[in-house]
């Protein structure tokens, strides 16, 4: 595996000068990501399907082991917030279960038993997508998640650090990350993890935008916390809808904090026209296009 190979140009790092050793780390972390760029076809294929898919029931989940799983853990928990993605469509299926999100539980990568149980209990299906992540490409774990999910009916998405393994070969759509050696040989919570969170930033980012929880590169319908989020709405709801910043306030305000029903009731729409025009089949987008003056 080429995750695991020792790179020769690095056998000395830890004899090297500290500035130098970070120099060479940062050029890794360059190539990790460039690593993404060369499969972003394999990336939007995924997600265009994966947002057909979820409709407007399905659920997200992220499958994997130690530091691959808790990097699905936390791109799937940062979608609640930013686009309001509803938890109840969110699944997680960590190896060694939520307690290894905080220490290493020895062996639970190797559990499939355990994978195939996750994804039963969790009663995945034809509306469903699972997202398997492992550098090594061969966790028992998730490769027996992303078995079990497709043999159900679910999407299922591989996303693997080694070509030709067994994970990208089980899943329907493989987006192979290709990072090849670490710096320290074998420490994957490197490049490989770097690349594996920017794939999985891209991919429910695009997904989220396929589902119509964008608009013109603005998050619309972001969950509204604290008062810098408070204001960041407003101006939204003030540039999509070309209303006074007072106005804006005050819809917000009346849609109980939902930005996308402030813009259609900015826009002219009752509150009940509003409620029924979001939960329609006319996209967000084309309903702004449809009411802007």
């Amino acid at each position: 595996m080429s995750t695991e190979a020792i790179d020769p140009r690095y056998e000395n790092i830890d004899r090297w000068p500290t500035e130098r050793a970070v120099s060479a780390m940062l050029d890794g972390q360059e190539n990790a990501v460039r690593a993404v760029s060369a499969d972003s076809d394999a990336i939007a294929a995924a997600a265009d399907e994966a947002a057909e898919r979820l409709g407007r029931t399905g659920r997200i989940a992220y499958a994997g082991a130690g530091t691959s799983g808790r990097i699905g853990v936390q791109d799937g928990v940062e979608l609640t917030p930013t686009f309001g993605w509803p938890e109840d469509r969110l699944a997680f299926f960590l190896a060694g279960g939520p307690d290894a999100m905080m220490r290493a539980v020895e062996g639970a990568e190797d559990d499939e038993a355990a994978g195939r149980a996750a994804v039963r209990d969790a009663a995945l299906g034809p509306a469903d997508v699972l997202i398997g992540v492992a550098a090594s490409g061969r966790t028992p774990f998730t490769i027996a998640a992303i078995e079990e999910a497709r043999e159900r009916g679910a999407l299922t998405i591989a996303v693997a650090n080694n070509p030709g393994c067994a994970l990208l070969a089980a899943g329907e759509h493989a987006i192979l990350l290709d990072t090849g050696a670490e710096a320290v040989a074998g420490s994957t919570r490197m490049g490989a993890g770097t690349a594996q969170k920017a794939a999985l930033n891209a991919l429910s980012t695009a997904i989220m935008l396929r589902q119509g929880l964008v608009y013109r590169g603005l998050m619309v319908n972001m969950r509204i916390s604290n008062a810098k989020l408070r204001q960041r709405a407003e101006a939204m709801i003030t540039l999509v809808a070309g209303v006074d910043p007072d106005i804006a306030a005050a819809m917000l305000d009346r849609a109980g904090g939902d930005i996308r029903i402030a813009v259609l009731l900015a826009l002219g729409l009752g509150d009940s026209a509003a409620h029924a025009a979001l939960e329609g089949d006319e996209p967000f987008a084309a309903l702004v296009e449809r009411l802007r003056p």
